[in-house]
This record gives structure tokens, sequence and C-alpha cells, in this order.
């Protein structure tokens, strides 16, 4: 009989939900029927469950791990020397974490890079989120491993077939800085193949378009048109470096684009992130954290916070990135990147929502509650967490999440004591 939801807010109005199987039945201002959960939700508003479009969910591990580092210098020294350590129990104990994390702070859907994937869709499964995986590939102009990662896109789209339908599977380059042309078109041939998703780092830092430059004698998202492989199932996280032309581009083809606020301003990779700009050409905007070792926490709400008040701080306008706009991008418009039947509370689709309590004191008074979950909260204002009809987290509190800190804790130190033996 499913589970009832009691007089939440949603969009200033009070409203029953009613949830059967996997999907939204009925939204009302009453509904009288019995079920197997009622849910009393007169002090809660109730939002669609956030879309994080942009991280690494098993670099929970590295958590506090080499802070205040320049971006190449973080990577080539500290991040990838222990993720070379990293054996696939590790990164199911990060993913593990993450989504223990996401379902927390009100993300119900993510979109991961990382390696050993099929670790994260066990924990992704295991949670009950749902989730775009992308398979990470980097050649840097290598034949050999060019062509071992081109398998690997193709025996892991068949292992994903054993997953349930909540887990997809996409392709995931890391950037053109460590892929080569040649494979990038790989992707595109691939994902077109497969009707999967391409997920892909472009112009995060001024060194990276000044490289493109020198080596290929044009910007970022020319060399991607030059190669043919814009297209509607790109997805570009980051992309800040970008010009009037370049963001005509990425509006013609149908290209994404993922604002990370925390890791761009953390990592100082760059702040002015064309927001309005974007929007006004058609393009999709979502929000994504990053992974916790450049963002360090995976809170989405935060993540909107950041996202809305660098855009009017950057422009000296506090008229801009309103927080409706932000709002959108960590819910519809995330859930159309992703491609889910999500990010809107109403009959028919995927029962995937978040009741956030009103009875806090960052929450209190509620004059506009958008406003308040953007500009106030952060994700410790979620009660509730439901996905695909199911309950993941009630009252703040997720069956077996003390079991989960222990595991990815000791999972963690492991790594970093063995990363540094070796190191030594």
């Amino acid at each position: 009989m499913g589970i009832l939801i009691k007089q939440a807010l949603l969009e200033g109005v009070r409203q029953d939900i009613r949830i059967e199987g996997n999907r939204i039945v009925e939204v009302a201002p009453a509904i009288g029927c019995h079920a197997d959960e009622i849910i009393d939700a007169s002090s809660m508003a109730v939002i669609p469950g956030l879309q994080n479009c942009h991280t690494h969910s098993a670099m929970t591990i590295f958590r506090g791990y080499g802070d205040d580092l320049r971006l190449m210098d973080w990577l080539e020294n500290w991040i990838w020397p222990v993720e070379a350590q990293m054996t696939e129990e590790d990164v199911y104990w990060g993913s593990k974490l993450a989504c223990l994390e996401m379902i927390k702070s009100g993300t119900t859907a993510f979109l991961d890079m990382y390696a050993h994937t099929l670790a994260t869709a066990r924990a992704v499964e295991e949670m009950g989120l749902r989730a775009v995986l992308s398979s990470t590939l980097f050649d840097r102009g290598d034949q050999e491993r060019a062509h071992i990662d081109r398998e690997r896109c193709y025996s892991l789209h068949e292992a994903f077939c054993s997953y349930s339908d909540r887990i997809q599977f996409s392709v995931g380059p890391h950037a053109i800085y460590t892929v080569s042309g040649e494979q990038l078109q790989f992707c595109h041939r691939f994902a077109n193949e497969k009707n999967v998703l391409i997920h892909l780092h472009l112009s995060e830092t001024e060194g990276e378009v000044r490289d493109c430059i020198a080596k290929f004698g044009t910007t970022p998202v020319r060399y991607l048109h030059k190669l043919g492989v814009l297209s509607p199932q790109l997805i570009l996280a980051h992309s800040i470096w970008l010009d009037d032309e370049e963001m005509d581009l990425l509006a013609a083809h149908g290209c994404k684009v993922v604002h990370n606020p925390a890791s761009n301003m953390k990592l100082a990779s760059g702040y002015r992130f064309h927001y309005d700009e974007m929007r006004k050409r058609g393009i999709v905007i979502g929000l994504g954290t990053d992974g916790c070792s450049s963002s360090n926490n995976l809170d989405m709400i935060i993540a909107m916070k950041l996202a809305a008040f660098l855009g009017k701080a950057w422009r000296s306008d506090a008229t801009a990135v309103k927080a409706t706009d932000i709002y959108e991008s960590a819910t519809v418009d995330g859930a159309r990147i992703m491609g889910t039947d999500t990010g809107v509370i109403a009959p028919g689709r995927l029962a995937d929502l978040c009741l956030v309590r009103l009875d806090i004191p960052e929450m209190t008074p509620c004059h506009n509650f958008i406003s308040n979950l953007v500009y106030s909260a952060n994700g410790s204002a979620v009660d509730t967490t439901i996905v695909d009809g199911k309950i993941l987290m009630r009252g703040r509190k997720v069956p077996g999440e003390e079991a989960i800190l222990a595991g990815a804790a000791e999972a963690a130190y492991k790594l970093m004591a063995k990363a540094h033996k070796t190191h030594e």
C-alpha cells in the first residue's frame, strides 16, 4: 500500500503525497487512504531529491588530505600517487561513505567518475541511491592504454546489466590533457552506440586553456568541436574559462555543463562561472560538489549557496544567479542532465524526494522557503530521504550508518599508511 506523506509544504501549499511502488501516484490537499507507512510532514516541506551532477564519490577517504595546494601539485604529487594504491575494497568503502553523506544531506542521485566502477556500483546498489557511474579513461596518447580503456568500456557496460535500473553506466574521459583526441572520438562513438552519457572535465583552469592553445592551436571547446565530439550526451564539469563563442557552440550542440563552486574556489581554479549567460543561451546547467578531496563535503544545499553567492560576488550584482534558478539546477535540471524521470514532485514521476524540517532556527521564519533552503540551510535540515519509493533515512537516521563510518575510516587510514610506505 506504499507511503503516504501528510501535509508537507509543497510550493507554498500543504499537500498529501501518495507513493505506490517507486512512483508518485497522487498529490492533493487531503488523501484519505491506508498506507504501509504514514509520515506526518506537518512541520516539514517536501522537495525533489537533489542531483549531484559531478563528483568522485570514493574520494571521501581523501577528506582533509592534501589541502591548500595548487591543482596540478595536488593531483600529481598527492592524489594520483595514492590513488595508484587503491583497491576495489577501498573504492567500495569510500563510495559507501559518500552515499551515506548524500542521503543525510538530501541528494538522491549523482553523476560519478572514478576507477573501480563496479565497486562504486555495489555500494550504490546496497545504499539505495540513484547514480550514473563513469568509467574513467586516461590514455595520455599511449595506444596500449587506450585499447585497454576501450575494452573496459564495453565490458563494464555489459556488467552494468546485472544492477538495478537505478544505476546507469557512462563513459568518463578524464580531461583533454590526459585523454587523446582519438580516444575522445571513441567515447563519442561509444556513447552514440550505447546511448550513454560522456562525462568530461573541461576548461577548469586558465592553465588548461593556455596549454590547449599551445598544443592544439585553439581553446578547449573549439578543440572538441574540431574533433566532432560536441553533442547532447556530453556533460562538461567546471567549464569556467569559456568565451562567448564557446558558449554559443555548447548551446548549438545541446551540451550540458556542471558548476562546482566549492572546488573551483578551494583549488583557485577560477570563479567567473557564466551561469546566467549560459542559462540565457538555453544551456542546461547542473550543480556538483566535486570530490571530497577538493570540496571536503558532498552537501548539495551548501553547493547551492556557494554557487548563488559566488555568481553575485564576481559580477557585483545582487540580482544575478537567483535562488530559484540555482534550485532548478540542483533538482529538475540535474535530472535532465542524468536523464532520470525525477526532479519534480508530480503524479507519475519517480518517487525520489526529501522532507526538510521547518522547525529549526535556520528555516525560521519562513517568508520564502526556497530562499531559506538556498541561502540559509545546510544538509542537516533534511529529515527524510526517499529514493525509488523506499525510505532511506527517516528522522535523520540511516540504518547501519555507524558501521559505514567505521569501515570507511579504517579503509582510509590503511590506504594512507600503505601509500606513504610505498612512497618512502
